[in-house]
């Protein structure tokens, strides 16, 4: 297995000879530079000294053998001047492009491990429950904790393998979402539920408007829903209950949830809907997850024509927010 502190080391060895190179190549820039212009004005000594003192019009050729050196110097600085942006320009390119994909390999390397032990989790839960109903004689209430359980282990299976395969879709342009009329305080419910079943020492507080009927798919705005519900979970301390709301704005229906959690830098928060991309550092963070709940969010939402924004708030946490344009079904 490859050492994760070992990566960061290796990066910091090849930024230092990057620079160390770039280093290198202006001073070859400007050691060249300089020694075309002693050149340059060696041949101007050279051709001045050839210059006869008894001729009729001795000024002349010394002017223009002068007017030849200078212009040979203005060219020597433009073309070091272009030769030396057009490789601090590459520089920055290749520099920042580089450290662009360290982080991507890296932020993958870390989706990998981290999908490997959230399937090996409910596999090995199932797996053992199936064993014990195999091999042991239960009674009747005990046979239906433990399928109940497999249950809610094999769902969160299959809403990690529908994550993966849905964000291949939405990267490929393949996915379309259909428009039929939906109600959205319903699906909001129906999520609520099933988290507060798979996160039994968690409080979900819902508040919802009863008639909320707008235009998208189910399938994938329950997937939103969960993603949004699991995210405030996760960050939030335990004892701390989860808000999740659904009201009528002026421009449309926001379903809200928010948490008591530390909350998200401002810094982060342009980046927490982007691909594989989690809050903290890759090295040193203990949450799981594969940083593709919020992503789907941003995609899912944008397909229904809705926005999504986060802020923190002031008595601490963070507070997600879905506006549904207001779109009703006839």
């Amino acid at each position: 297995m490859i050492s994760l502190t070992h990566r960061p080391v290796k990066r910091n060895i090849l930024s230092i000879i990057f620079w160390a190179l770039l280093f290198y190549m202006i001073l070859a820039l400007a050691y060249w530079f300089f020694a075309l212009e002693k050149q340059n004005r060696l041949i101007e000594e050279i051709r001045l000294q050839q210059v006869p003192a008894t001729s009729q019009n001795h000024s002349a050729p010394l002017q223009e053998i002068q007017r030849y050196a200078d212009r040979k110097t203005i060219q020597y600085i433009a073309e070091g001047l272009t030769f030396l942006a057009l490789i601090l320009v590459g520089a920055v390119f290749v520099f920042r492009a580089t450290r662009r994909q360290f982080r991507l390999s890296e932020q993958q390397q870390n989706l990998m491990m981290a999908i490997s032990h959230e399937l090996k989790t409910p596999i090995a839960i199932t797996q053992l429950n199936l064993e014990t109903l195999q091999k042991r004689t239960l009674d009747t209430a005990t046979q239906q904790k433990l399928l109940n359980n497999s249950l809610v282990e094999t769902n969160r299976l299959n809403t990690l393998c529908s994550n993966i395969l849905l964000a291949s879709q939405f990267d490929s342009g393949l996915y379309r979402a259909t428009s039929l009329p939906v109600n959205l305080s319903a699906i909001l419910q129906q999520s609520v539920e099933e988290n507060q079943a798979r996160f039994t020492s968690s409080l979900i507080l819902l508040r919802a408007d009863a008639d909320s009927t707008i235009l998208g798919e189910k399938w994938l705005l329950l997937i939103l829903m969960n993603n949004l519900i699991e995210n405030a979970i996760k960050y939030s301390p335990a004892g701390k209950p989860i808000e999740v709301a659904l009201q009528r704005l002026t421009d449309g229906w926001e379903v809200s949830v928010s948490d008591q959690g530390p909350g998200i830098a401002e810094g982060e928060q342009r980046n927490i809907f982007k691909k594989f991309y989690r809050t903290g550092s890759e090295w040193t963070r203990q949450k799981k997850g594969t940083g593709l709940g919020l992503y789907l969010c941003k995609k899912i939402a944008e397909s229904h024509g809705a926005s999504i924004t986060v802020t923190n708030q002031v008595t601490g946490g963070s507070r997600f927010a879905v506006l549904f344009p207001p779109i009703y079904a006839s």
